[in-house]
């Protein structure tokens, strides 16, 4: 089961109470006071972990505690600190408060490990406290109580590609070619009904991730169909790839449009991001159709790169691209590969000098 977003209380450790001892030793006269302190509460911890893909393993957890630290015993002997309380979240996950929205806590890189809530300290014990004036302290420190926090774990998938369109436009059979993902593959609509990531290898050295997630219909961003759930997941990628399904019954400038203003309804940022369009089922209509496309939108028809296939128009320039494709027969799927690592490529450079890294 896919579970992006999880709601649970979370509580550190109390620390150990200090220890009221006296040190009782034959021949030895007054041995004074010797009790030790008490052990540290177990922290909560937040760590990123590849090897978990979804929050679905807390999923029916109301209250996750940590352990609470032992208290001190006679002759200065420390109580066991509380065992940490480790949550493992996928890369992507942010942890926000559930009362104040505020963001806590984003975990992007694997084996990242950050602590979320301190356990409480362990209270001293009399030994501490002797001195001239109360040689015989018959009181030591509480252990100090752990923190409480209702948090929200919510799932936003890593990814360099996005891959959007309206259902059944090819997206799952794109990622299922173009990489190891296997994702449920038919001929009718909303079949993908949770967010798939596959890695595409480039070449030996070089690859990229694409993430696919459920078809957007008209009215998405008011909740409508399964794309509003979902398009959290594509909100860090850096570019965004446009399916356009050619052989389907709805118009291809429609669809274009359509899923352009679904995304800054939703998100300016995402909309704004760097995009391309992918023309799918091109063996499926005449040339004539996919020129119309070109036409009706203003593109500009360029020399074929990357070894594109001649016989279809398409558009190549600085900042995006326009290539009919076939997941199916196989066209122009080698060039849709190396044309979108290039275009990520450029959009890490442009990133990177708004930042100045």
């Amino acid at each position: 089961m896919f579970v992006d977003n999880i709601k649970l209380k979370v509580k550190s450790g109390k620390g150990g109470q200090g220890c009221v001892s006296f040190r009782r030793e034959k021949f030895v006269v007054k041995g004074g006071p010797d009790g030790g302190d008490g052990g540290k509460g177990g922290d909560v911890i937040i760590e990123c972990d590849n090897n978990t893909h979804t929050l679905s393993h807390y999923k029916g957890r109301k209250l996750l505690k940590a352990k609470n630290g032992r208290p001190g015993e006679g002759r200065k002997k420390h109580g066991a600190n509380g065992e940490d309380l480790v949550l493992k979240v996928p890369p992507g996950t942010l942890i926000k408060d559930a009362e104040t929205g505020e963001v806590l806590l984003d975990m992007k890189e694997h084996g990242e490990r950050k602590i979320l809530l301190e356990g409480g300290r362990g209270g001293l014990g009399n030994w501490h406290f002797r001195g001239p004036r109360n040689q015989t302290p018959r009181y030591a420190q509480p252990g100090e109580e752990g923190k409480e926090l209702e948090i929200v774990l919510e799932l936003k998938l890593i990814a360099d590609v996005g891959l959007v369109g309206f259902p059944n436009a090819g997206k799952s059979t794109l990622i299922s070619i173009l990489s190891n993902a296997k994702p449920e593959i038919a001929n009718y609509e909303f079949t993908t009904l949770t967010p798939k990531l596959g890695v595409v290898r480039v070449d030996e050295y070089r690859s990229f991730v694409m993430a696919d997630i459920p078809g957007i219909i008209e009215g998405a961003h008011e909740g409508k169909g399964l794309g509003i759930e979902f398009l959290k997941h594509i909100e860090r990628t850096s570019t965004i790839l446009y399916m356009i399904d050619m052989a389907s019954f709805r118009d291809p400038v429609y669809q274009f449009k359509t899923l352009q203003k679904e995304l800054k309804e939703y998100s300016e940022k995402l909309a704004s991001r760097d995009y391309a369009i992918a023309l799918t089922k091109c063996d499926s209509v005449d040339t004539e159709k996919i020129e119309e496309f070109f036409d009706k939108l203003g593109i500009e028809k360029s020399e074929p790169k990357y070894k594109a296939n001649p016989e279809y128009p398409c558009h190549f320039d600085d900042k995006t691209f326009v290539l009919p494709i076939s997941s199916v027969a196989n066209i122009n799927i080698e060039a849709l590969k190396f044309a979108l690592y290039d275009l990520i490529e450029k959009s890490k450079r442009k990133e990177n000098e708004e930042t100045g890294f």
